[in-house]
């Protein structure tokens, strides 16, 4: 029980993104390296806060294999709680409100 109290305290949070499914939220027990074969982590969770479906026991301790892993999203200090009370942006990159409407088109896909 200690030995799981000690991962517990140098935990990193993060985003893992898989191969054909949603991203989930770890925490990491060690940050990944290049040479590491999977991602082994804890506390997993969709984006939202629920439990995964595929999860029986949310306390167990998970290993993805690299090969399901697109890419690991590692936020900087803090930067998940201001996303959390709404103060970071969702997108850096915003999309002017004006969009010009190409009208054919609309009139293409009304006839389809």
């Amino acid at each position: 029980m200690a030995r799981r109290a000690a991962y517990r305290r140098s935990v990193t949070r993060a985003i893992l993104h898989l191969m054909n499914d949603q991203p989930l939220s770890v925490e990491l027990l060690e940050e990944p390296k290049a040479s590491d074969l999977a991602v082994v982590c804890t506390n997993v969770r969709t984006i939202d806060g629920k439990r995964p479906v595929f999860i029986d026991f949310s306390n167990s301790t998970f290993v993805f294999p690299m090969a399901m892993v697109r890419f690991v999203e590692v936020p900087q200090a803090g930067a998940e709680a201001e996303r959390n009370a709404g103060l970071m942006p969702v997108s850096e990159n915003t999309e002017p409100e004006d969009l010009d409407i190409d009208e054919d088109f609309l009139r293409r896909v009304r006839e389809a």
